[in-house]
């Protein structure tokens, strides 16, 4: 008898897997994925990005690149300080260059971990002296370089911020990487998004990621050519990063940008919200959340939001888990220095 319910638990895991984004292909290789953020003003994108090195460390995740989506020098040194505390200075790093003004929203915590002192000085340092945005490449000439470069169907994009650099790739024109436009790069080259996006709770509510860009976040959901997977606000809203983790310095020895930034966000102690980290979460490790959909996401002119079942559909959106402690212990075991 037992014999026979472990076949049956072992068939019916197969077909959990066989049905998630990835098949079997997520068995034997790790995942490309570039990184879309809008870093600097919520604490959520920074923890994010931790748990995509930490997945990288465990060979899960091919961490090609990092993009950044607003206009916020600020944001560019964090993200250069946080890959190099990590132990990735080579990933490489691009911005938006006509979009959203961020410098404001990223005194949040970004431009505050750049000015962190103690005793008088500065405790870190960007190795990014950057004064000008063309030191910087461009997030549309990224895109379209990693992806010439990747395999077909391969990379997962995982956006966490604005849609301005997504809405420009799909925009872009051939160039000296590929002769296919944005929208064919993507449909050949693209496995799968995954976006922290949308507010579907009643009353209808903005949600910030939409709201910042309205216009490219119409043009991203009403055309991306891929399977689309939306983590909505409430998702994140219900499952919380513990601040007795940050308390105990993640492990870390000395100072760390992750630790600082967090303490510095606001004032301790407090839990977090976990937006961005569901994005991550739902790109790697799918099976830690119950999907809705088929459909589509529809963006109105004011950046209002709804969903649209439609069988013909290629969108999904993660419905709130029925089981968020264990979500939690899985963000604090993959963000926790282990050594």
């Amino acid at each position: 008898m037992k014999k026979i319910l472990k076949l049956i638990i072992g068939a019916c895991y197969f077909l959990i897997f066989i049905h998630s984004p990835y098949g079997k292909a997520q068995m034997s290789e790790p995942i490309p994925v570039i990184f879309e953020t809008d870093m600097g003003n919520d604490v959520d994108d920074a923890l994010a990005l931790a748990m995509l090195f930490r997945y990288a460390d465990k060979g899960m995740v091919r961490l090609l690149g990092i993009s950044n989506n607003k206009q916020s020098l600020s944001s560019i040194q964090y993200v250069e300080l946080i890959k190099g505390a990590y132990g990735f200075e080579n990933t490489p790093m691009a911005s938006v260059k006509t979009g959203v003004e961020g410098e404001n929203e990223s005194r949040n915590f970004a431009r505050k971990v750049m000015e962190y002192e103690r005793n008088g000085e500065k405790v870190y340092a960007s190795s990014v002296s950057v004064t000008s945005f063309d030191e910087v490449e461009s997030s549309v000439t990224f895109y379209r370089r990693l992806l010439a470069e990747a395999t077909n169907n391969s990379v997962v994009i995982i956006s966490v911020g604005f849609s301005t650099n997504l809405s420009d790739l799909l925009a872009s024109q051939p160039d000296q990487y590929s002769d296919l436009t944005g929208v064919q790069l993507v449909a050949k080259k693209v496995k799968l998004l995954s976006a922290m996006a949308g507010n579907f709770n009643m009353p209808k509510q903005k949600e910030f990621n939409i709201k910042s860009d309205v216009d490219a976040a119409r043009k991203v959901f009403a055309n991306w050519p891929t399977a689309v997977y939306i983590s909505p606000f409430a998702v994140g809203s219900s499952i919380r990063f513990p601040g007795s983790a940050i308390e105990k310095n993640l492990g870390f020895k000395g100072f760390h940008p992750l630790v600082t930034a967090y303490t510095e966000y606001i004032e301790m102690p407090y839990d977090r919200q976990t937006w961005d980290l569901t994005s991550v979460l739902m790109a790697v490790e799918p099976s830690y959340f119950n999907l809705k959909g088929p459909g589509k996401m529809h963006v109105d002119n004011e950046g209002y939001t709804r969903f649209e079942l439609n069988d013909n559909g290629m969108q999904y959106y993660m419905d709130i888990p029925d089981k968020p402690k264990q979500i939690k212990s899985r963000f604090v075991e993959l963000i926790m220095n282990e050594n």
